[in-house]
């Protein structure tokens, strides 16, 4: 369960927050199942805490901070990330389904059995990040950054992949079928078993 001192620092606002953790800079806050749905946390600084099991749904993270966070089994659902970095954070069984990632730093993020079904990640950053298992069906990832990616047994059935660089990614095993793989960096992709997409030119 949540601190209560900390969720009680962060429901005061950004700037209580802010002042908090610069004070406090070897503090690593315990959000853990903590009920942040919808909730307006627009550039706060968040990383190294504990958000296992949070509920954050349709809160406002724009440009907020997560890097090095742990999100595990985490609700993201409907959630505005644009713009906010999740670098090295732990994602495991996160329900980011129809968030906002457009832009967002997901670099070494491991993401492995999360559900990212029609999340919006254009222009997402997703170097060496961790999606074994992922559902990403419908997501949104044209112009994505995905190389050295470990996409293996993703579920990508009807992703848009176009103009995406999936430059030495993991697509072992991995859905494409109804995927729109247009204009897509395959240098040195890992296709064993993947299914393919019936036509890689859909609009």
């Amino acid at each position: 369960m949540a601190n209560r001192e900390h969720l009680a620092l962060l429901k005061a606002g950004a700037a209580t927050w802010i002042e908090w953790r610069k004070k406090n800079p070897h503090i690593e806050p315990d959000l853990s199942v903590a009920n942040l749905s919808g909730a307006i946390l627009t550039q706060v600084d968040l990383s190294h805490s504990n958000l296992i099991g949070a509920d954050l749904s349709e809160a406002n993270l724009i440009s907020a901070t997560f890097a090095n966070t742990n999100l595990i089994g985490t609700d993201l659902r409907n959630a505005n990330l644009r713009d906010a970095d999740l670098g090295s954070s732990k994602l495991i069984r996160a329900n980011l389904c129809f968030a906002n990632l457009i832009e967002a730093n997901l670099i070494a993020a491991d993401l492995s059995d999360a559900n990212l079904h029609e999340a919006e990640l254009m222009g997402a950053y997703l170097y060496k990040t961790d999606l074994y298992k992922a559902n990403l069906s419908k997501a949104h990832l044209s112009g994505a950054y995905l190389s050295r990616a470990n996409l293996s047994q993703a579920d990508l059935r009807g992703a848009n992949l176009s103009w995406t660089n999936l430059s030495k990614a993991n697509l072992a095993g991995a859905d494409l079928r109804g995927a729109n793989i247009r204009g897509a960096n395959l240098t040195n992709v890992n296709l064993q078993e993947t299914i393919m997409p019936d036509s890689s030119l859909h609009d």
